[in-house]
């Protein structure tokens, strides 16, 4: 269900100060992560990644400061909701070393809270390794691409996707529009 993006924000206020004061190590990531990197605003949900070690208690830390814990059927994430806002605990991203990319995150300061935000390479490769027969839909990455095309590390994200079809299309589509910059350019 669609959020307006101030109900997204002030949830992961809320949900980024739980989690420091549980201590416990968490990234922005998804869409959110690339907004608070000068991206587009996304009217989805709200991504935070954990340690796969730290997911039952970033639940039990969200549960006891109000919001409402599900356990969804998939085995790489666990959810809360605050009211209507969907919060996912992701705690395996595919394609990426979630330890590695926890260390990579950079804090920055989000909606006036300092926070680590996952790279743009990590929310890249995860968006573009999810892509298959049956979900590709290239529109809500191409703006982030397209917002955050000076910050992404081109070659870096075609060695991480490379396996995929999805990926290397899409890949081709950024270079033919223009967006990755000519020493950036595959062969």
């Amino acid at each position: 269900m669609d959020q307006p993006f101030e109900r997204i924000r002030e949830t992961m206020r809320l949900c980024a100060a739980v989690l420091r004061d549980a201590e416990i190590r968490f990234a922005l990531g998804g869409s959110v992560a690339a907004w608070a990197r000068g991206g587009p605003e996304t009217c989805n949900d709200l991504d935070f990644v954990v340690a796969p070690e730290d997911a039952q208690r970033a639940q039990a830390a969200l549960e006891a400061a109000g919001l409402r814990p599900e356990r969804p059927p998939e085995d790489w994430l666990l959810k809360v909701w605050d009211g209507d806002v969907l919060v996912d605990l992701i705690f395996d991203l595919t394609g990426v070393d979630l330890h590695a990319a926890l260390e990579r995150a950079e804090v920055h300061s989000v909606a006036a809270i300092e926070m680590p935000v996952l790279g743009v390479e990590d929310v890249l490769t995860a968006k573009l390794l999810a892509f298959d027969d049956h979900y590709l839909d290239f529109t809500g990455v191409l703006q982030i691409a397209r917002a955050l095309r000076e910050q992404v590390d081109w070659s870096a994200l075609a060695r991480a996707t490379g396996a995929s079809p999805y990926a290397r299309a899409f890949l081709t589509l950024v270079d033919e529009l223009g967006l990755v910059p000519r020493e950036a350019r595959r062969g």
